[in-house]
């Protein structure tokens, strides 16, 4: 792995990790302040930084993850930016109901001034199984 694929792994890891903690808003430093993200299947997108968080916030204040996988990352870069992919298998449960979601999470990384954000996020090959808790 190069230094510029070891870098974006780490900051995936990283806001993965975050996210997984409880802690959303720690994630900041990670994100441009104009980020926007496209919705599942392209059916309208959050922009900017605060709105961005403030979905990973309510995930984590009102979901349980019983269990969370990743596999298959790809890195590509070329010149300053970078776009990185990997599959997700999660498995939380909600007040009412436990879902199983997977797809593949797609993060664009731009290099500026040394440092890579992220610029833009969606999810590809959305797949959701939601069952009623009893």
């Amino acid at each position: 792995m190069d230094r510029t694929h070891a870098e974006v792994h780490e900051i995936l890891a990283a806001m993965t990790a975050l996210w997984r903690d409880g802690r959303p808003l720690e994630m900041r430093e990670f994100l441009h302040p104009e980020v926007t993200m496209v919705l599942p299947g392209f059916k309208g997108s959050v922009a900017g930084r605060d709105a961005l968080l403030a979905g990973f916030v309510e995930f984590c204040a009102h979901a349980r993850v019983l269990t969370y996988a990743e596999s298959d990352e790809q890195i590509q870069t070329a010149g300053s930016i970078a776009v990185a992919s990997f599959r997700f298998d999660m498995l939380y449960e909600r007040p009412g109901y436990r879902e199983r979601s997977t797809g593949r999470d797609v993060w664009v990384f731009q290099r500026d001034s040394g440092k890579w954000t992220a610029v833009w996020r969606t999810m590809i090959e959305l797949e959701e199984v939601r069952q009623p808790l009893q």
